[in-house]
């Protein structure tokens, strides 16, 4: 098993993907003026969800609706919400940070990130490992739970004022990155096979090369919270950006245990569990918990724990995955 995942370690992080996210990195760790436009990194982001959408209703299309499909979003809504009051717990203990940061820190390990998913799901397709389509639609399902508890934590365990904010809900709930994602499922779902032949050259065929240049723009924004914010954190909290993956595959585990997935889809479970938002999380902080500080919550999802997911990450969940297999 170890030196299988040292192989698989070996392939990750010598793969085009991950490359260019540290070409971006080193780029802004050196003050390059390499920049790739707000506008066009977020077309990107559209496409990348855009096509793992599109693809997983596809993949329910031709298999249809099983039980399993319910139990398991079941199972990532649970873990979504369960996994902050861990973290917040756990990051309380080891750090020193305000409770309200540490709040909203919590809240992004719930979520989800779809690139982390996007990687994962390119290194299955290199391996020729098979996953099931619908832990797309558990992606959706785990945006939103991990909001409500990090909120929850904010309003229990700190001084923040509960406030009624109607935008909030819709906020969540309407967010672009799950509109996109869920709209795509559905119409991939609805136009079923004959749908994803007739746009395999557009979301299929490219969808590698974009996923190298988005990744490449994740790379100078990693390099700038690091080289500019920080200092907003230490040791103690990029040690938690660290372990925190892992506990939360471990958490997954339990439900894995009982779902009767492929050790594809077992994979693309640990994955999701494991990686940390930066996109509809920080959104609804900003939102909802005004005075907790994006260069803290930004710089340990993004700059820590996104990288550790990227190069060595997903290579162990895929060989925990297997086991399970």
């Amino acid at each position: 098993m170890m030196d299988q995942l040292l192989i698989l370690v070996l392939e990750n992080i010598t793969s085009p993907v991950v490359l260019f996210f540290v070409l971006g990195v080193g780029a802004s760790m050196l003050r390059s003026d390499l920049e790739i436009p707000q506008a066009a990194a977020r077309l990107l982001a559209i496409y990348l969800m855009l096509a793992i959408g599109f693809k997983g209703g596809a993949a329910v299309a031709t298999t249809g609706i099983e039980l399993r499909l319910i139990t398991t979003l079941i199972s990532c809504a649970i873990l979504s919400f369960v996994t902050p009051v861990i973290a917040y717990f756990l990051l309380q203990r080891i750090s020193k940070l305000p409770a309200i940061d540490i709040a909203a820190v919590s809240a992004h390990y719930g979520s989800i990130s779809v690139v982390t998913l996007a990687a994962a799901i390119q290194a299955l397709a290199q391996l020729g490992i098979e996953y099931e389509g619908y832990i797309v639609a558990a992606a959706a399902v785990m945006e939103f739970p991990a909001i409500i508890s990090g909120l929850w934590l904010a309003h229990h365990y700190t001084e923040v004022k509960r406030t009624s904010n109607g935008g909030l809900l819709r906020h969540v709930f309407l967010n672009g990155s799950i509109v996109v994602l869920v709209g795509a499922f559905a119409i991939g779902w609805i136009s079923g096979e004959k749908g994803l032949t007739e746009v395999a050259p557009f979301l299929v065929a490219p969808f590698k090369g974009v996923l190298c240049l988005f990744l490449l723009d994740m790379g100078l924004v990693a390099g700038r919270g690091f080289r500019d914010q920080g200092q907003a954190i230490g040791p103690r909290e990029i040690g938690f950006g660290m372990l925190m993956p892992l506990i939360s595959v471990g958490l997954a585990s339990v439900f894995v245990m009982f779902l009767e997935l492929s050790a594809g889809g077992t994979a693309l479970i640990f994955t999701l569990a494991a990686s940390a938002s930066y996109i509809a999380v920080p959104a609804a902080m900003r939102l909802a918990l005004p005075h907790a500080k994006p260069s803290i919550y930004l710089t340990m999802s993004l700059g820590v724990t996104f990288p550790f997911n990227l190069t060595i990450g997903i290579p162990i969940y895929i060989t925990i995955a297997m086991s399970f297999g």
